[in-house]
């Protein structure tokens, strides 16, 4: 009897089984990497009611964070500033442009189409529900703004800058005098190497890493890796 299937029909089952092995390793892949906070939230840009310049107020004003964010260092939680904060100011500067009508319809009664209204920033950073992460605990020990949201200090518009995921946390905790400085310099974005000699006469310590280790006996920093750490 002859055969009905063509001689190459016998290798089909394994072109099959290949190329859907291929397409399951791509598919993995691809989720782990895509459907990762890395790749989900960094670089997240919105937006914003009004154009903020973090350049222009941190580097070229000089602006401490505190003036904007004044609960970073003192609640769990940061803050965004008020219409009060920004009017501070922006009653008497630059009080003409344009892109600042919605704080004047916020905080300026004789402004046409004043409502009162509290500017609506929209959120870039923010944690899961069900994880607790406290900014003072943070800030009081050494941890700069810089760590977990990057170089804000030269940025036009803030856009999110590291991924927040546990795992990140977690490389943080593990080793955090990589992250550690002094206390004056937490507020710092120019914080470097040049700056460990004002803090130890150590000839040993002349890299902030170096300097991080010596805090973080100093401070008796021992973070907790555990899942009760955030989840509490």
């Amino acid at each position: 009897m002859a055969n009905i299937f063509p001689r190459w029909s016998n290798l089909l089952p394994f072109k099959i089984a290949f190329c859907l092995g291929t397409i399951g390793v791509g598919v993995v892949l691809a989720v782990g990497y895509y459907a990762t906070p890395k790749a989900q939230v960094v670089g997240y840009q919105p937006s914003q009611p009004i154009p903020f310049s973090h350049k222009i107020h941190v580097e070229q004003l000089g602006l401490d964070c505190r003036y904007c964010h004044s609960f970073v260092d003192v609640s769990g939680h940061s803050n965004v500033p008020s219409g009060n904060t920004c009017w501070n100011c922006h009653q008497h500067v630059q009080k003409d442009s344009p892109k600042l009508a919605p704080l004047h319809r916020s905080m300026n009664v004789n402004y046409p189409g004043y409502d009162g209204k509290p500017i609506e920033w929209v959120r870039i950073h923010k944690a899961p529900d069900y994880v607790y992460f406290d900014h003072s605990a943070h800030v009081n020990r050494g941890i700069s703004c810089q760590s977990c949201h990057g170089d804000v200090n030269q940025m036009e518009v803030v856009y999110q800058a590291e991924p927040h995921s546990m795992g990140w946390c977690l490389d943080c905790h593990r080793s955090p005098e990589k992250h550690l400085r002094p206390l004056e310099e937490v507020f710092n974005f120019h914080y470097g190497d040049a700056d460990v000699s004002k803090y130890s006469k150590d000839k040993g310590v002349t890299t902030t890493l170096d300097l991080g280790k010596k805090l973080k006996e100093q401070f008796s920093v021992r973070p907790k890796t555990t899942c009760a750490t955030c989840h509490h």
